[in-house]
């Protein structure tokens, strides 16, 4: 599975939800492959493990939506590394996505009997 390390997903599912985690991660400034990796999988508490074949074609389709921008730089061992950065257009993207996962997070936890607060409740 390439996001998953505990449980069985939907794979196109999850190609979606790592393409926001991805956009996510660059919020925070420019990173490389292995740094978003591993932010993706620390902040996760280690529930999520990102795999090269899961990541890589993630980015490259990222960047041909305009979304993600890449350029050569040192990594922290200064080594040649492939940086990416998050676009005005990738911002914007991330902000649907991120209210489209909100509302299927919600109807999900509705359907399980769960009650998750409505986009603008201050629960």
């Amino acid at each position: 599975m390439p996001v998953e390390k505990k449980t069985q997903s939907d794979p196109e599912m999850l190609k979606g939800t790592l393409d926001m985690m991805v956009l996510r991660t660059l919020v925070t400034g420019d990173a490389h492959g292995h740094t978003i990796a591993k932010v993706i999988e620390r902040t996760s508490e280690d529930v999520l493990e990102v795999e090269q074949g899961s990541l890589y074609p993630a980015l490259h389709r990222l960047e041909d939506r305009g979304w993600v921008s890449s350029y050569w730089g040192a990594s922290e061992n200064n080594r040649k590394a492939k940086f990416y950065r998050l676009t005005a257009a990738g911002k914007k993207q991330l902000v649907r996505e991120t209210y489209r996962w909100r509302q299927m997070a919600r109807a999900i936890a509705s359907v399980m009997g769960e009650k998750l607060p409505a986009e603008g409740d201050t629960e």
